[in-house]
Protein backbone atom coordinates (compact mmCIF):
# COMPACT_ATOMS: atom_id res chain seq x y z
CA UNK A 1 0.00 0.00 0.00
CA UNK A 2 2.87 2.42 0.92
CA UNK A 3 4.58 1.60 -2.24
CA UNK A 4 1.61 2.15 -4.70
CA UNK A 5 0.81 5.65 -2.50
CA UNK A 6 4.53 6.59 -2.95
CA UNK A 7 4.35 5.41 -7.07
CA UNK A 8 1.77 7.31 -7.37
CA UNK A 9 2.87 10.63 -5.58
CA UNK A 10 6.22 10.65 -7.89
CA UNK A 11 4.09 10.59 -10.85
CA UNK A 12 1.71 13.65 -9.60
CA UNK A 13 5.10 15.14 -8.88
CA UNK A 14 6.24 14.09 -12.35
CA UNK A 15 3.56 15.77 -14.39
CA UNK A 16 3.34 18.98 -12.07
CA UNK A 17 7.66 19.54 -12.71
CA UNK A 18 7.18 20.64 -16.43
CA UNK A 19 5.27 23.48 -15.55
CA UNK A 20 7.00 24.66 -12.24
CA UNK A 21 10.29 24.19 -14.66
CA UNK A 22 8.55 27.07 -16.69
CA UNK A 23 7.62 29.37 -13.97
CA UNK A 24 10.93 29.37 -12.72
CA UNK A 25 12.67 29.62 -16.32
CA UNK A 26 16.18 30.27 -16.59
CA UNK A 27 17.50 33.77 -17.54
CA UNK A 28 16.48 34.21 -21.61
CA UNK A 29 19.66 32.57 -23.50
CA UNK A 30 20.98 35.88 -25.33
CA UNK A 31 23.77 34.98 -27.27
CA UNK A 32 22.33 34.11 -30.97
CA UNK A 33 23.79 36.31 -33.54
CA UNK A 34 22.31 35.80 -37.47
CA UNK A 35 23.58 37.63 -40.88
CA UNK A 36 21.62 37.32 -43.81
CA UNK A 37 23.86 36.84 -46.78
CA UNK A 38 23.62 36.48 -50.48
CA UNK A 39 20.77 38.69 -52.02
CA UNK A 40 22.91 41.03 -53.33
CA UNK A 41 25.45 39.10 -55.15
CA UNK A 42 28.88 41.13 -53.63
CA UNK A 43 31.19 37.83 -54.06
CA UNK A 44 30.71 37.55 -50.14
CA UNK A 45 31.49 34.30 -48.34
CA UNK A 46 30.95 32.66 -45.36
CA UNK A 47 34.51 32.56 -44.80
CA UNK A 48 34.62 36.66 -44.82
CA UNK A 49 32.31 36.67 -42.02
CA UNK A 50 34.27 37.05 -38.99
CA UNK A 51 32.50 34.39 -36.10
CA UNK A 52 32.85 34.50 -32.24
CA UNK A 53 33.21 30.94 -30.55
CA UNK A 54 31.05 31.97 -27.54
CA UNK A 55 27.94 32.98 -29.36
CA UNK A 56 25.37 31.00 -31.31
CA UNK A 57 25.77 31.98 -35.24
CA UNK A 58 23.12 31.70 -37.94
CA UNK A 59 24.09 32.61 -41.78
CA UNK A 60 20.37 32.97 -43.40
CA UNK A 61 20.62 32.54 -47.12
CA UNK A 62 18.46 34.93 -48.88
CA UNK A 63 16.33 34.07 -50.53
CA UNK A 64 14.49 31.08 -51.89
CA UNK A 65 11.17 32.09 -53.79
CA UNK A 66 8.81 30.34 -55.31
CA UNK A 67 9.42 31.91 -58.86
CA UNK A 68 10.61 30.87 -61.71
CA UNK A 69 14.14 31.96 -62.80
CA UNK A 70 13.20 33.06 -66.62
CA UNK A 71 14.05 36.51 -66.92
CA UNK A 72 10.72 38.02 -65.84
CA UNK A 73 9.95 35.76 -63.33
CA UNK A 74 6.60 34.66 -62.53
CA UNK A 75 5.12 32.49 -59.09
CA UNK A 76 5.37 29.00 -58.95
CA UNK A 77 2.71 28.27 -56.23
CA UNK A 78 5.20 26.67 -53.65
CA UNK A 79 7.92 25.08 -55.92
CA UNK A 80 10.94 26.71 -54.76
CA UNK A 81 14.00 28.31 -56.22
CA UNK A 82 17.51 29.71 -55.02
CA UNK A 83 17.76 33.30 -55.76
CA UNK A 84 20.85 33.90 -53.43
CA UNK A 85 24.60 33.59 -54.71
CA UNK A 86 25.17 30.22 -54.84
CA UNK A 87 28.29 30.58 -56.76
CA UNK A 88 30.21 31.68 -53.75
CA UNK A 89 27.47 30.27 -51.52
CA UNK A 90 27.37 26.79 -52.03
CA UNK A 91 26.65 23.27 -50.65
CA UNK A 92 30.23 22.51 -49.93
CA UNK A 93 30.72 26.00 -48.56
CA UNK A 94 28.02 25.45 -46.43
CA UNK A 95 29.26 22.20 -45.32
CA UNK A 96 32.93 23.91 -44.93
CA UNK A 97 31.89 26.28 -42.48
CA UNK A 98 29.77 24.44 -40.43
CA UNK A 99 32.74 22.41 -39.99
CA UNK A 100 35.36 24.62 -39.07
CA UNK A 101 33.18 26.63 -36.73
CA UNK A 102 30.68 23.68 -34.26
CA UNK A 103 28.33 26.97 -33.61
CA UNK A 104 27.54 27.83 -36.88
CA UNK A 105 24.46 26.72 -38.24
CA UNK A 106 23.13 27.78 -41.77
CA UNK A 107 19.16 28.64 -42.81
CA UNK A 108 17.24 29.93 -45.69
CA UNK A 109 15.19 32.41 -46.12
CA UNK A 110 11.95 31.93 -47.89
CA UNK A 111 10.44 35.47 -50.20
CA UNK A 112 12.12 38.89 -49.69
CA UNK A 113 10.99 42.48 -51.14
CA UNK A 114 11.80 41.33 -54.83
CA UNK A 115 12.38 39.07 -57.56
CA UNK A 116 13.87 40.13 -60.72
CA UNK A 117 12.95 44.50 -60.45
CA UNK A 118 9.51 43.25 -59.64
CA UNK A 119 7.60 42.66 -55.91
CA UNK A 120 7.77 39.55 -54.73
CA UNK A 121 3.98 38.18 -53.56
CA UNK A 122 2.96 35.35 -51.63
CA UNK A 123 0.52 34.29 -53.97
CA UNK A 124 -0.76 30.58 -53.81
CA UNK A 125 -3.34 28.90 -55.58
CA UNK A 126 -4.50 27.08 -52.96
CA UNK A 127 -3.14 25.90 -49.58
CA UNK A 128 -2.85 22.51 -50.27
CA UNK A 129 -1.37 22.62 -53.35
CA UNK A 130 1.10 25.26 -52.06
CA UNK A 131 1.59 23.41 -48.89
CA UNK A 132 2.31 20.32 -51.08
CA UNK A 133 5.16 21.92 -53.55
CA UNK A 134 6.94 23.76 -50.43
CA UNK A 135 7.18 20.62 -48.51
CA UNK A 136 8.62 18.86 -51.78
CA UNK A 137 11.10 21.73 -53.16
CA UNK A 138 12.01 23.30 -49.89
CA UNK A 139 12.88 19.55 -48.10
CA UNK A 140 15.07 18.93 -51.74
CA UNK A 141 17.40 22.26 -51.57
CA UNK A 142 17.61 22.41 -47.25
CA UNK A 143 19.11 18.54 -48.12
CA UNK A 144 21.53 19.24 -50.62
CA UNK A 145 22.79 22.41 -48.93
CA UNK A 146 22.62 20.89 -45.65
CA UNK A 147 20.48 23.37 -43.97
CA UNK A 148 18.96 23.89 -40.47
CA UNK A 149 16.15 25.98 -40.34
CA UNK A 150 13.84 28.19 -42.28
CA UNK A 151 12.95 32.04 -42.36
CA UNK A 152 9.89 33.33 -43.56
CA UNK A 153 10.17 36.96 -45.39
CA UNK A 154 7.17 37.59 -47.63
CA UNK A 155 6.45 41.07 -48.04
CA UNK A 156 4.10 41.35 -50.48
CA UNK A 157 0.55 39.75 -50.53
CA UNK A 158 -1.92 37.94 -52.59
CA UNK A 159 -3.30 35.88 -50.33
CA UNK A 160 -5.32 36.78 -46.98
CA UNK A 161 -4.22 36.30 -43.83
CA UNK A 162 -5.48 33.37 -43.09
CA UNK A 163 -4.39 31.20 -46.40
CA UNK A 164 -0.61 33.36 -45.41
CA UNK A 165 -1.19 31.63 -41.99
CA UNK A 166 -1.94 27.78 -43.11
CA UNK A 167 0.28 27.59 -45.84
CA UNK A 168 3.28 28.65 -43.48
CA UNK A 169 1.92 27.41 -40.25
CA UNK A 170 1.74 23.90 -42.34
CA UNK A 171 4.85 24.15 -43.94
CA UNK A 172 7.05 24.81 -40.23
CA UNK A 173 5.10 22.15 -38.57
CA UNK A 174 5.70 19.54 -41.07
CA UNK A 175 9.37 20.61 -41.99
CA UNK A 176 10.12 20.29 -38.23
CA UNK A 177 7.79 16.87 -38.50
CA UNK A 178 9.84 15.26 -41.20
CA UNK A 179 13.09 16.55 -39.31
CA UNK A 180 14.32 18.39 -42.03
CA UNK A 181 14.72 21.94 -39.95
CA UNK A 182 15.39 21.84 -36.37
CA UNK A 183 14.28 25.93 -36.06
CA UNK A 184 12.22 28.56 -37.96
CA UNK A 185 11.76 32.44 -37.91
CA UNK A 186 9.56 34.99 -39.13
CA UNK A 187 10.87 38.31 -40.26
CA UNK A 188 7.77 40.62 -39.89
CA UNK A 189 8.31 44.83 -39.96
CA UNK A 190 5.78 47.83 -39.00
CA UNK A 191 3.68 47.80 -42.00
CA UNK A 192 -0.56 47.08 -41.19
CA UNK A 193 -0.60 44.67 -43.93
CA UNK A 194 2.57 42.77 -43.05
CA UNK A 195 1.83 42.68 -39.56
CA UNK A 196 -2.00 41.64 -40.21
CA UNK A 197 -0.10 38.13 -42.13
CA UNK A 198 2.17 37.57 -39.47
CA UNK A 199 0.18 38.41 -36.75
CA UNK A 200 -2.37 35.86 -37.69
CA UNK A 201 0.62 33.38 -38.26
CA UNK A 202 1.36 34.20 -34.87
CA UNK A 203 -1.54 33.74 -33.21
CA UNK A 204 -2.21 30.24 -34.26
CA UNK A 205 1.46 28.50 -35.32
CA UNK A 206 3.38 30.83 -32.72
CA UNK A 207 4.35 27.67 -30.78
CA UNK A 208 6.20 26.50 -33.46
CA UNK A 209 8.44 29.71 -34.37
CA UNK A 210 11.30 29.81 -32.87
CA UNK A 211 12.19 33.51 -33.30
CA UNK A 212 11.09 36.81 -34.68
CA UNK A 213 13.28 38.70 -36.55
CA UNK A 214 12.01 41.75 -36.36
CA UNK A 215 13.29 44.54 -39.02
CA UNK A 216 13.40 47.01 -36.63
CA UNK A 217 15.56 48.83 -39.24
CA UNK A 218 12.96 49.61 -41.27
CA UNK A 219 11.48 51.93 -39.04
CA UNK A 220 12.30 55.80 -40.02
CA UNK A 221 16.44 56.80 -40.06
CA UNK A 222 17.86 58.53 -37.20
CA UNK A 223 15.38 56.37 -34.61
CA UNK A 224 16.68 57.01 -31.17
CA UNK A 225 17.57 54.67 -28.44
CA UNK A 226 14.21 55.82 -26.46
CA UNK A 227 12.51 55.33 -29.41
CA UNK A 228 13.69 51.79 -30.34
CA UNK A 229 13.14 50.82 -26.88
CA UNK A 230 9.66 51.46 -27.21
CA UNK A 231 9.49 49.68 -30.14
CA UNK A 232 11.12 46.53 -29.10
CA UNK A 233 8.50 46.83 -26.42
CA UNK A 234 5.49 47.28 -28.64
CA UNK A 235 6.63 44.25 -31.12
CA UNK A 236 7.80 41.96 -27.77
CA UNK A 237 3.90 42.59 -27.02
CA UNK A 238 2.57 42.07 -30.18
CA UNK A 239 4.79 38.48 -30.36
CA UNK A 240 3.79 38.05 -26.95
CA UNK A 241 5.79 34.60 -25.71
CA UNK A 242 8.21 35.12 -28.62
CA UNK A 243 12.16 35.83 -28.74
CA UNK A 244 12.09 38.78 -30.99
CA UNK A 245 15.65 39.92 -32.02
CA UNK A 246 16.53 43.54 -32.56
CA UNK A 247 18.60 44.23 -35.90
CA UNK A 248 20.43 46.86 -37.60
CA UNK A 249 20.98 47.43 -41.48
CA UNK A 250 24.83 47.96 -42.70
CA UNK A 251 23.95 50.78 -44.85
CA UNK A 252 22.59 52.54 -42.19
CA UNK A 253 19.46 53.67 -44.10
CA UNK A 254 16.56 52.92 -41.29
CA UNK A 255 16.11 52.39 -37.80
CA UNK A 256 18.54 52.67 -34.72
CA UNK A 257 22.39 52.37 -36.32
CA UNK A 258 25.18 51.51 -34.84
CA UNK A 259 26.88 55.03 -35.17
CA UNK A 260 23.68 56.51 -32.88
CA UNK A 261 23.41 53.92 -29.81
CA UNK A 262 22.36 50.83 -31.33
CA UNK A 263 24.42 48.78 -28.64
CA UNK A 264 23.60 51.28 -26.29
CA UNK A 265 20.09 49.78 -26.39
CA UNK A 266 20.99 46.04 -27.00
CA UNK A 267 23.20 46.56 -23.53
CA UNK A 268 20.15 48.15 -21.42
CA UNK A 269 18.27 45.11 -22.80
CA UNK A 270 20.83 42.92 -22.22
CA UNK A 271 20.93 44.43 -18.43
CA UNK A 272 17.01 43.61 -18.10
CA UNK A 273 17.14 40.16 -19.79
CA UNK A 274 15.34 40.92 -22.75
CA UNK A 275 17.72 40.78 -25.16
CA UNK A 276 17.70 37.52 -27.17
CA UNK A 277 19.68 38.11 -29.81
CA UNK A 278 20.90 40.02 -32.50
CA UNK A 279 20.14 40.25 -36.30
CA UNK A 280 21.82 41.76 -39.55
CA UNK A 281 20.89 43.05 -42.74
CA UNK A 282 23.21 42.14 -44.60
CA UNK A 283 26.62 40.46 -44.72
CA UNK A 284 26.68 41.84 -48.94
CA UNK A 285 26.87 45.58 -47.32
CA UNK A 286 29.19 45.08 -44.54
CA UNK A 287 31.58 43.51 -46.48
CA UNK A 288 32.92 46.88 -47.49
CA UNK A 289 33.01 47.74 -43.83
CA UNK A 290 34.82 45.34 -42.91
CA UNK A 291 32.34 43.76 -40.55
CA UNK A 292 33.10 45.87 -37.82
CA UNK A 293 29.64 45.69 -36.06
CA UNK A 294 29.05 42.75 -36.85
CA UNK A 295 32.55 42.09 -34.28
CA UNK A 296 31.14 44.21 -32.04
CA UNK A 297 27.15 42.67 -31.49
CA UNK A 298 29.31 39.36 -31.03
CA UNK A 299 31.23 40.35 -28.66
CA UNK A 300 28.57 42.23 -26.61
CA UNK A 301 26.30 38.63 -27.02
CA UNK A 302 29.09 36.61 -25.93
CA UNK A 303 30.04 38.72 -22.61
CA UNK A 304 28.30 36.39 -19.62
CA UNK A 305 25.01 37.52 -17.56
Amino acid sequence: MEFSMLFITLLVLQAISPSQASIQAAPAKSDLFREYIGAEFKNVRFTDVPVNPNVEFHFILSFAIDYDTSTSPSPTNGKFNIFWDSDNLSPSQVSSIKNRHSNVKVALSLGGDSVGNAPAYFNPSSVDSWVSNAVSSLTRIIQQYNLDGIDIDYEHFKADPDTFTECIGQLITALKRNRVISFASIAPFDDDQVQSHYLALWRKYGHQIDYVNFQFYAYDQGTTVPQFLNYFNTQSSNYNGGKVLVSFISDGSGGLSPADGFFTACSKLKSQNQLHGIFVWSADDSKADGFRYEKQSQDLLAIPH
